[in-house]
């Protein structure tokens, strides 16, 4: 401390000196006066001692005081203490100057394996910098005992050991060091050993006990002695421990095993671990000559890694995964050796028991990619088998179909089954089957196996096309341009494939014509071949069939009625009067004819029906328009008032006759009148003008031929639709309508019904035409028919002004005559 001192006040000489100069000269001073600290600071040392275990911020010294420095110095210098290393053990109190610790120190943790201690530090000073170093010496106290790494110590010494012969002991650690550490053993008094201490090169002492008396193992096999280590600390400390000292005998007996075979039973899922049988071999002797120790011998590879053998207890433990499958027994040999290399076998046979730890195996040996739907019950459609590795009931199995399915399994033979089917089969209800098969085991905790398999049906043409309807009926207009699509029938095959492609012909039979309507094969489109005429051909009905592609084929049939529709093509032609100018001589009309009289009838017909053949009739051309008029809808020419004196004696009437058709078409005819004093004067000129013809039995003579091949054909006709429709009602399905015979509807023209034939007569010895009606030849159809039909009956029935008019005209025409 007095260096130190003598430092401080030579460093405070210097400092004044250098404040004196000036220049470069206070530079140098400088200079030298960091080198002097410098070197004082490595110089001066200041040194404490404290003792371990003192408390937390107990005092290390008084750094201000040794320095000479006052607490205020330390402070305006900014003393303070750095630690060598990361822990910072002590801190400076700067209003006291005193050191204190900051931890509780403990030299056997800080200096666990030298006997001094020392703890280094530096104080740090500033304005002008000096650091000063620092040692702190942590004197050690007895507070640690010693301790013998083992609680008992065994030394196994044969009984024929020699006097003298020593054996060393394990020695006590003491944490503390110097005289605190151990300095002392002691043993308990005996009289076999005695304790030698032994001073080793580290400085430490060992204890080694020393045989004085020979042993006898049949005397005394084992000795029990207390051996006691003593530190020198005051008070001193001490740690005990036994020595146990086994006598031991020499090797003359050989281990011998309970029993030659070990038979065991282990089941195959006993877990890791599991004692599996302990061997056990005796040795009279003792020591390590009676100690035996258990070894595999002769054992496979495979068997040690599923068995583990304890070598000192002989218990035989199981380590891996037992397989009764893999191998069902074992065959272990184990060899007992005692200390003084004699040894011993015995054999160990382990048999594996089976548990029901493998489930069902399912194999599909065969199966057949699609099964026909007509196929009869019990068809074969897959062979599967069924195996389980286990044994007895563990391995026999049971199959059986999952599910609602219509098949079934039967066993063909051994671990074989044949899935069949156990009911008739339908593609289009069901297309495949996902056949589970489920195989159980019998084992008291059953295991089961789940196979599917995909049965395909395939197709068997066993469905006939179905037409969506059993009558088609479709119209057509008269004249249309051929290949005309007018529509299409459709039928559907539930079948797959070739079996339910459908394709459409029309049915004819032998010597039949072609008809007038075609059907595309694949789509079933209805197409005119050839253009119609509705004043020909009413209605035509055809069947049309549909076949599928199956072999044999299947077909259906349904009817098709095209209907075809009336334009107005044919103008009126005029009856009466004869175009050819055969009435040239005219109507005769008294003079005292009054008004509304009948003068004459303009009779036209129109090949049309319907509205394409009403007829109206309107005066064009008159000599005296007010004189005459004709009836719109009867033809009907008559006087619009009464005739006078000073009426022209002749007159020529054009009638034009107009149908109601769009655009409408016309015809024209021309009357001759003259107005005559007397009805005998005008029949003798009429006679003498044509003196050689007798028209009355001519026209009767032609009327009644007409009459007679009219009947004829009518008759014919009728002979002929029956013969039609008897035979295509043979051909029809229940629920068709019957047919219309086309010759119903030829037999009348003109502006009344059609279904009306006019007989006309005009005698030659009146001066009035007569005119005869002969009734209908066909009766209207009746009401409740489908549309195409009522079409038709509309067409026939009400051409002109319609059966009532028609009757209405008729009589209105025969009051008049």
């Amino acid at each position: 401390m007095e260096a130190a001192r003598k430092g401080r006040l030579q460093w405070r000489g210097t400092a004044s000196g250098s404040r004196s100069g000036g220049g470069c000269g206070e530079r140098r001073v400088l200079l030298w006066l960091v080198c002097v600290c410098v070197c004082e600071s490595g110089a001066e040392t200041l040194r404490y001692s404290v003792a371990e275990e003192m408390a937390r911020d107990s005092v290390v010294g008084n750094v201000a005081q040794d320095l000479g420095l006052s607490p205020s110095q330390l402070a305006a210098r900014k003393a303070r203490v750095v630690s060598e290393g990361s822990e910072q053990r002590f801190r400076l109190d700067p209003r006291s100057g005193v050191l204190t610790l900051t931890e509780t120190l403990d030299r056997e943790h800080i200096c666990p394996h030298s006997e001094s201690c020392t703890l280094s530090f530096q104080l740090l000073l500033e304005n002008p910098v000096q650091l000063i170093r620092g040692e702190v010496d942590v004197r050690d106290v007895n507070d640690n005992s010693p301790v013998f790494p083992q609680k008992e110590m065994v030394l196994e010494i044969i009984e024929t050991a020699a006097l003298g012969s020593r054996f060393p002991l394990e020695a006590a650690p003491d944490k503390d060091a110097a005289l605190n550490g151990v300095q002392n053993y002691s043993l308990t008094p005996n009289s076999h050993f005695s304790l030698a201490l032994i001073k080793g090169r580290d400085g430490g002492k060992y204890a080694e006990l020393v045989l004085q008396r020979q042993l006898d193992r049949e005397e005394q096999q084992e000795l029990r002695l207390v051996l006691t280590a003593t530190d020198g600390g005051s008070p001193p400390r001490s740690g005990t421990a036994e020595v146990r000292v086994v006598v031991l005998d020499a090797n003359d007996n050989m281990p011998v095993f309970s029993r030659e075979v070990y038979e065991v039973r282990v089941a195959e899922n006993s877990p890791p671990g599991q004692l599996l049988v302990r061997v056990s071999a005796a040795d009279p002797d003792d020591g390590s000559y009676g100690k035996v120790h258990y070894a595999f011998t002769k054992t496979s590879e495979r068997a040690r890694q599923l068995f583990d053998l304890n070598a000192e207890t002989g218990e035989i433990r199981v380590s891996g995964n037992l397989d009764f499958e893999e191998a069902k027994s074992h065959e272990l040999m184990v060899r007992a050796t005692d200390g003084g290399g004699q040894s011993a076998h015995c054999r160990v046979h382990v048999e594996v028991l089976d548990v029901n730890d493998n489930a069902p195996e399912i194999t599909l040996s065969s199966v057949s990619a699609s099964v026909p739907e007509d196929a009869p019950p019990r068809t074969v459609v897959a062979v599967l088998s069924v195996r389980d590795r286990d044994s007895g009931d563990n391995g026999r199995t049971e199959c059986a179909v999952a599910g609602d399915v219509p098949f079934i399994l039967t066993a063909a033979f051994a671990e074989h089954y044949e899935l069949r089917t156990s009911a008739a089969l339908d593609r289009e209800t069901t297309a495949e089957y996902n056949v589970s098969v489920v195989a159980t085991d019998w084992g008291r905790a059953r295991l089961s196996a789940r196979e599917s398999v995909l049965v395909r049906i395939g197709d068997v043409n066993d469905n006939a096309p179905r037409f969506t309807q059993a009558l088609y009926s479709m119209w057509v207009s008269e004249n249309d341009a051929a290949s005309v699509r007018i529509g299409s029938v459709k039928a559907t095959d539930a079948d797959a494939g070739a079996n339910g492609r459908v394709r459409y012909a029309l049915l004819r039979e032998e010597g039949e014509e072609q008809t007038a309507v075609s059907v595309d094969a694949e789509s079933g489109a209805v197409s005119v071949v050839r253009a119609l005429d509705y004043e020909e051909v009413r209605a035509v009905e055809v069947t049309v069939s549909a076949a599928d592609g199956g072999s044999p084929p299947r077909s259906a049939t349904a009817l098709l009625r095209v209907l075809v529709r009336d334009e107005n093509d044919n103008a009126p032609v005029v009856l009466h009067p004869p175009p050819d100018g055969s009435a040239a001589l005219g109507e005769l009309v008294p003079r005292h004819a009054r008004a509304g009289y009948l003068v004459a009838k303009v009779v036209a017909v129109d090949a049309d029906a319907g509205q394409n053949a009403w007829l109206c009739y309107e005066l064009a051309k008159a000599t005296e328009p007010g004189l005459f008029r004709v009836g719109l809808h009867s033809g009907e020419v008559r006087t619009a008032r009464a005739v006078g004196e000073r009426d022209a004696a002749r007159h020529r009437l054009v009638v034009l006759v107009r149908d109601r058709g769009r655009p409408p078409r016309s015809a024209s005819a021309t009357l001759a009148v003259a107005l005559a004093d007397g009805f005998s004067e005008g029949h003798l000129r009429a006679s003498e003008e044509e003196p050689a013809a007798e028209p009355d039995g001519r026209l009767t003579l032609y009327l009644s031929v007409c009459l007679a091949c009219v009947s004829a054909l009518f008759v014919a006709s009728a002979a002929a639709a029956v013969a039609a429709k008897v035979r295509r009602a043979r051909r029809r399905e229940p629920g068709t309508l019957p047919t219309f015979p086309q010759s119903a509807a030829d037999s009348g023209a003109g502006s009344l019904p059609r279904s009306y034939v006019y007989d006309v007569r005009l005698a030659a010895g009146t001066v009035d035409s007569e005119f005869r009606f002969l009734g209908p030849l066909f009766p209207c159809f009746p009401a409740g028919l489908p549309q195409g039909a009522a079409d038709q009956r509309s067409s026939l029935c009400s051409a002109g002004l319609g059966q009532q008019e028609g009757d209405w005209a008729a009589q209105n025409l025969k009051d008049n005559i």
